[in-house]
């Protein structure tokens, strides 16, 4: 479907074939396909860049391609490079996690957007959603969208990209650029369901992200990444990020806590760690280890507020990280969560059962917005 096209290929490490080699790699030696560019992500195309951070516009060494810094660009700046490729074809291969704030699916978003201007055909090549096809927590808002949630979806969309790529043209191209997508084509994962997890595929895990070392990870992470928005280690700079919770003020009595609130699915352990980098760094922080006991069971966006609650009503230097950047909004939990609620919830006290609830409409509309675009039963 793509033989003899010049194509601009947005991919990263993740964008394999079955023996584990790049498509761009494959696509460049097949000689069939011609490669105007390929564009790279957060993180980059051959994945050397850590959060927040890209790799810079470079001819890539094994095949003479340009390879652009697309991390960040807006629509006007990714539709000159498309121009600039002098590309046909617009081609997404990323595996995603499932998550608002995964970045991914926003430089796909961006590029939709840059192929309406340019009237490029855009191909997406799908992949299964690693944590399955379950919608969860709450809402965006348009007032508290940004490069981690550029449009209003749910925190745990429980798509494909392929759905959300149709999803996006359906429901929000039309307002932002005054017309769809005239050629969008999704090549369909093969033998997925929306109750399998990655797990269930038989495919290999390749690293989206440095961060997200295993399947696990990104079961954890629609919850877990909540952590990023507090005074607390993510986990960043160890082994089991996003799994490892903690800081020098936390002691063994969250993990009980936790535990005496008998989640489905997980398992909370008294856990230390002193992460090289990212918060904390060179400094013993206490926490927990969060054990996935059955994934099907598991629900991470409730398991990362009832984290969050406990945290509140243990310690006193509980904070939540704020950004000078953003004079305005300048609570990085409120850009993860999509508003004020779950933040100004949690100070007053709330229970996670409440902080949940309050959300249960706007899930329930996404549900049915979101499926006519739905691909896989």
């Amino acid at each position: 479907m793509l033989a003899d096209q010049r194509v601009g290929v947005i991919t990263n490490p993740t964008g394999v074939l079955r023996s584990l080699r790049s498509i761009v790699d494959e696509m460049h030696e097949s000689g069939r396909v011609e490669i105007g560019g390929v564009f790279g992500p957060e993180h980059g195309f051959r994945g050397t860049a850590q959060a927040g951070e890209a790799e810079e516009t470079f001819i890539d060494p094994r095949t003479g391609i340009t390879v652009y810094d697309a991390y960040g660009a807006g629509v006007d700046a990714m539709a000159r490079m498309f121009t600039e490729a002098e590309v046909e074809t617009v081609v997404f291969d990323i595996q995603d996690v499932g998550a608002r704030f995964y970045t991914y699916i926003w430089t796909m978003y961006t590029a939709m957007r840059a192929a309406v201007r340019t009237g490029l055909r855009f191909v997406v090549l799908d992949r299964p959603n690693p944590i399955g096809g379950t919608a969860r927590g709450p809402m965006m808002t348009t007032e508290y969208t940004s490069g981690v949630g550029a449009k209003e979806i749910v925190q745990a969309h429980g798509m494909t990209v392929g759905e959300l790529a149709r999803f996006f043209d359906g429901e929000f191209l039309t307002d932002d650029e005054g017309g769809r997508l005239t050629d969008l084509e999704v090549v369909e994962v093969q033998g997925w369901k929306r109750r399998d997890l990655f797990d269930a595929t038989g495919l290999q895990w390749v690293l989206p992200s440095p961060n997200m070392p295993t399947p696990d990870t990104a079961l954890l992470y629609p919850g877990t990444c909540l952590f990023e928005g507090t005074n607390l280690s993510e986990g960043r700079g160890t082994t089991r990020p996003f799994e490892l919770i903690g800081a020098p003020f936390v002691d063994h009595e969250w993990a009980a806590a936790l535990n005496d609130a008998r989640l489905p699915g997980v398992t909370f352990r008294e856990a230390y760690f002193t992460p090289s980098f990212n918060k904390y760094v060179g400094e013993v922080c206490g926490g927990v280890q969060v054990h996935i006991d059955d994934p099907t069971k598991l629900d991470p966006v409730r398991v990362g507020v009832e984290m969050l609650v406990a945290l509140r009503a243990l310690y006193p230097d509980f904070a939540w990280r704020q950004d000078s950047w953003d004079t305005e909004r300048p609570y990085w939990i409120d850009k993860l969560t999509g508003s004020t609620r779950l933040r100004e919830q949690v100070d007053a006290g709330a229970s996670a059962r409440e902080i949940e609830r309050a959300w249960k409409d706007e899930l329930h509309a996404f549900e049915h917005q979101r499926k006519p675009y739905l691909i896989y039963r």
